[in-house]
């Protein structure tokens, strides 16, 4: 348990000191949220939402036989 906690408090200290680095993180955090959650809106649509399994399973062995 005192390595975990060692490792753990390496880490605390490392990004406390940081000045630049929290910048970086900010922008890879926007990044992120840029990526999964404003393109998945409108990039992946819900095409399945409303169908029930019968229906879904139908549709998804049409798209992979017909493509």
């Amino acid at each position: 348990m005192a390595v975990l906690r060692k490792i753990a408090m390496f880490y605390y200290d490392g990004f406390r000191s940081m000045t630049v680095g929290r910048t970086l993180w900010a922008v890879i955090l926007v990044k992120l949220a840029i990526m999964f959650l404003i393109l998945k809106i409108f990039f992946f649509p819900a095409t399945l939402r409303g169908m029930d399994e019968s229906q879904k399973a139908d549709f998804v062995s049409r798209e992979l036989i017909d493509r």
